[in-house]
């Protein structure tokens, strides 16, 4: 089983993240699930979201303490959260960043300025879509036709073509370090 955990604050789609790529998983074939865990529910509060992803149907129903790869979105988390506590061997931690961050596993990160794309595609800083390219690119735990049909089938028709271009634009700029 993958399990994938997303740091994010409170109105950035860490939550739909989750969703779109159990969505994706499940285009695929495969079973997954996603929910989140969060205290007080207000923008900016810092929150976890968890997705899970296999080939048989899951069972499990608690929160992600040994995620085989983190997703952040928002890298200001990285400086009040150890994001890669309990990072399985192997596991890739996803970062919404310019630059690569510092303190984080040699050659299991990967770097995308998903505010940046955000703001370039979808005229706001809701970085969930974007950093789902990254993600796609960097695990290949979904395809990025899959991502592209579950982020299609989730927004509406003007939203869909606006996080799809995220999506793409993304996937294509993501850095592997």
């Amino acid at each position: 089983m993958i399990e994938v955990r997303f740091h994010g604050r409170g109105g950035q789609g860490a939550v739909t993240a989750a969703r779109l790529l159990v969505e994706a998983a499940f285009l695929e074939g495969k079973y997954g699930q996603a929910f989140p865990f969060f205290g007080a529910e207000r923008r900016g509060a810092p929150i976890v979201a968890f997705a899970r992803i296999d080939d048989k149907p899951i069972r499990t129903r608690t929160q992600v303490y040994e995620p085989s790869h983190v997703v952040v979105l928002d890298p200001t988390l990285l400086e009040v959260t150890n994001v890669a506590a309990g990072l399985k061997a192997g596991g890739i931690v996803v970062v919404n960043a310019k630059e690569a961050p510092t303190g984080l596993p040699a050659g299991r990160l990967a770097v995308v300025d998903a505010t940046g794309i955000a703001l370039e595609t979808l005229g706001a800083p809701i970085t969930n879509t974007a950093i789902l390219g990254a993600l796609a690119r960097a695990t290949k735990l979904v395809s990025l036709d899959s991502l592209v049909r579950a982020v299609g089938n989730y927004f509406g028709d003007k939203l869909a073509e606006k996080n799809i271009a995220a999506v793409r634009v993304a996937y294509e700029r993501t850095k592997l370090l």
